[in-house]
């Protein structure tokens, strides 16, 4: 399935007619598009992302998600395809929160405080919780920005991915904003967020 068309069916999701500019803009959405690394970081200092913590997604990584049975892994794979997510690894690399668009809810803006999960770190249960993405793996597909740091995890007790794009707009900058005032909620744990820019995935697909 082409990532256009879990954009559409995201939108249909919250019981809308169609993607229509309107619609688009009443999410403050943006048209689907490849941007360069200037225009990645000049968005991401608008979403308060550090660059350097912030890196892009390999177009690789869909084509390793679908390695997977499409029929008996089909919810996973959705799942991980989603525009908006926030994937939060224990110390020993195993998913143990996942935060995505269309468990949220919301309108005109996505809820990522659907019934209080955020309210503690790591957050409450949203998204079903699997194992076809582990850490190590995700990080293969994470590629560097002219600004990025080499990426260092010793030392800390969760690692949150985020990714995040310009197409989304608010809801990617609220996504981000969400992360980074419940990762202040933890006083006992060690936080390394990672922010991983989409758009050229999405544009290709």
């Amino acid at each position: 399935m082409k990532l256009q068309n879990i954009i559409l069916i995201l939108i249909l999701a919250y019981s809308l007619t169609g993607c229509s500019p309107i619609i688009l803009k009443m999410y403050g959405m943006n048209n689907i598009a490849a941007i360069s690394n200037d225009e990645i970081a000049e968005v991401a200092e608008k979403y308060n992302v550090p660059l350097a913590d912030n890196y892009k997604l390999d177009t690789a990584y869909v084509s390793y998600l679908y390695t997977f049975d499409t029929l008996k892994y089909s919810l996973q794979i959705k799942n991980h395809l989603q525009p908006s997510q926030a994937l939060y690894y224990d110390k020993n690399g195993h998913l143990s929160s996942f935060q995505i668009n269309c468990y949220s809810g919301g309108f005109p803006n996505l809820n990522w405080d659907r019934n209080e999960i955020m309210t503690t770190f790591p957050p409450k249960e949203q998204a079903p919780i699997d194992s076809i993405l582990p850490l190590d793996k995700h990080l293969e597909f994470v590629q560097n920005l002219p600004q990025s740091e080499k990426i260092s995890l010793d030392g800390y007790d969760y690692i949150v991915l985020v990714h995040w794009n310009r197409f989304m707009g608010r809801q990617s900058k609220n996504l981000i904003k969400t992360v980074q005032e419940n990762a202040e909620l933890t006083e006992n744990h060690k936080v390394k967020i990672i922010y991983v820019n989409t758009d050229e995935v999405f544009a290709l697909y």
